[in-house]
């Protein structure tokens, strides 16, 4: 009988993305932003280091949100159950 594997869980995505930096976004106008620094379980969450504060808004003719401000921070703790979406931020290559 084929062994099953089992589907990756939140915490298994995560970790694969360790170092690199995302946004996390609490609610439709705010969030974080930095390097996803460690995961853990028990309490659900990540840590961020260089982390930045953000504040996002859309218009009517920009219906995307965007980054409209930011304020330093420096390490934090975000518990998932605040979490509305995690985004990994990739850098774009310049020509």
């Amino acid at each position: 009988m084929p062994e099953q594997s089992l589907p990756p869980t939140i915490f298994h995505m995560l970790e694969k993305s360790l170092g690199k930096k995302i946004r996390v976004i609490l609610d439709s106008s705010y969030g974080f932003e930095g390097s996803l620094a460690a995961v853990t379980r028990e309490p659900p969450g990540i840590w961020l280091s260089d982390a930045e504060a953000v504040i996002l808004r859309a218009t009517i003719a920009q219906p995307i949100p965007q980054v409209a401000s930011r304020e330093e921070r420096s390490e934090i703790f975000v518990h998932l159950n605040s979490v509305q979406r995690i985004e990994i931020l990739h850098t774009s290559s310049r020509r």
